[in-house]
Formats: structure tokens, C-alpha cells, sequence
């Protein structure tokens, strides 16, 4: 069996998510609820789809995935 092969995107939006979960409970340690749960839910958001669009069945599946882990970035 072949070692799966590294993926910066993936990589990426992971790390990016693990800095905006630290930011987040740093939000909340100011009392900052409703900005700090809007941020969370995006920024995740993108690793999510992104995650999705790796498992996608077509390459239609994958564009459309992408296309939306990118709106989510900007």
C-alpha cells in the first residue's frame, strides 16, 4: 500500500483552523460572543469543504466543493 500523498491545501486550511479555534477561545475569554462564533463557523467552514472536495465522485463534485472553500476564505 502506497503512503498517502501530502496535500498543502489540506494542510493548510487544517492549520488554519486550529489558529482561528485558538483565536476564538481567546474572543471568548473577552466576552466577545457573536463575532467570535460567526468567525469560528466560516474559517472551519473552509477546511470542511475543502476535506469534501477530497472525497468528491466527480470532478464536477470537486470543483463545486472547492469553489465554495474558496468563497469561504474571502
Amino acid at each position: 500500500m502506497e503512503p498517502k500523498k501530502e496535500n498543502i491545501i489540506i494542510d493548510k486550511t487544517f492549520k488554519f483552523s486550529l489558529d482561528i479555534i485558538s483565536l476564538y477561545q481567546k474572543l471568548q475569554n473577552e466576552k466577545e460572543y457573536i463575532l467570535s462564533k460567526q468567525l469560528l463557523r466560516s474559517a472551519t467552514s473552509i477546511g470542511a469543504n475543502v476535506e469534501e472536495a477530497s472525497a468528491a465522485q466527480s470532478k464536477k463534485d470537486f470543483i463545486n466543493k472547492m469553489s465554495i472553500a474558496s468563497k469561504e476564505a474571502r
